[in-house]
């Protein structure tokens, strides 16, 4: 059976119009595509011909229809069909959103590892001395500089292993990041740390170490020119953490790659507070730099950590001394 790729359901145009306009913020939207085709493939089954017949009733029916056994599944395609109906209501189609059910609660919240400065050091000289091994070539630097990335930049290990030679610009320190997880593409500056790590990898490049110089070609790639699959970086990365003795607090998960992310983000943070600066304020630039949408998906990456704690709290007494001066004076 030839699989279907429009709307045939009365509400058809509405949701392409949705998905056209939450495409245009530049989010992919795809996997909300597929959502709302079941609730369009719903709609049709049920013969529902007009919005005055979509209840609240129908769409409890429609999730129900759809068993989803954790909750952020379950969650994700409420919300997802939550968003179609708020668009309809600010454009005056229907009076108010037909979706009452309430989402379900969480039992599991993942609280992330993050990584310090001297547990990343730790990654970083065991990764280097991973041996060639299957059709990684110079196997210890490439993970090296992978992970380099990783943590440095706080790229998804997605959009570093769909770098290509001509991602890297070393004369003005950038990296392009192509094709990201909401559809656009960014520049991502980094120091000259990192640009000397590149430097040294696309010499290697040029050499014909891994194969091809071509431009177009993965910068991190396998034998032959293809580039390293994401799930093979996550799975050298697990491999790796027994081995780096990690000291984990209790109520704190066991580390995975995307955490090197989180402790991106939190570094940053508390840089901004040692610097002075202030961090609320930055957080778009902060935003920016992840490829975010806007700060809100930034929050998430925030964890609190002892050394934010400390440093907040020496900003709070700064601040209160201060205030405590300028009432007596």
């Amino acid at each position: 059976m030839k699989a279907r790729h429009g709307f045939d359901s009365f509400l058809g145009p509405d949701i392409e119009h949705f998905l056209t306009h939450k495409r245009s913020a530049g989010r992919r939207y795809e996997v909300e595509a597929k959502t709302l085709r079941l609730l369009d493939d719903f709609l049709l089954e049920r013969g529902v011909l007009a919005l005055e017949e979509v209840t609240p009733a129908l769409i409890d029916e429609f999730l129900a229809s759809r068993p989803r056994s954790r909750p952020r599944s379950y969650n994700h395609l409420r919300c997802t069909v939550g968003r179609l109906f708020a668009y309809l209501v600010s454009h005056g189609k229907v009076p108010r959103t037909p979706l009452q059910s309430p989402p379900r609660r969480s039992r599991y919240q993942r609280t992330p590892f993050i990584f310090d400065q001297a547990a990343a050091r730790r990654l970083l000289a065991t990764a280097r001395s991973l041996t060639d091994r299957g059709g990684t070539i110079d196997r210890g630097n490439t993970y090296y500089v992978i992970f380099a990335i990783l943590y440095g930049l706080g790229l998804r290990v997605g959009e570093v292993c769909r770098l290509c030679v001509k991602d890297v610009d070393l004369e003005r320190r950038l990296l392009v990041v192509r094709e990201t997880k909401f559809y656009k593409s960014r520049l991502v500056p980094f120091g000259p740390k990192l640009g000397a790590l590149l430097l040294q990898h696309l010499a290697r490049c040029k050499m014909g170490l891994y194969g091809s110089a071509n431009p177009e070609t993965a910068l991190f790639r396998l034998r032959g020119g293809r580039g390293i699959n994401p799930g093979t970086v996550s799975l050298t990365f697990h491999h790796l953490v027994p081995s780096l003795r990690l000291t984990i607090p209790p109520g704190i998960s066991s580390p995975r790659l995307h955490d090197l992310r989180h402790a991106c983000a939190v570094g940053t943070l508390a840089r901004w507070y040692r610097d002075g600066g202030d961090p609320q304020a930055r957080l778009h630039i902060l935003a920016t730099f992840l490829g975010h949408v806007d700060i809100s998906s930034t929050a998430v990456y925030l964890t609190t950590t002892p050394e934010l704690l400390e440093l907040a709290n020496q900003r709070f007494e700064a601040f209160a001394a201060a205030t405590l001066r300028e009432g007596l004076a």
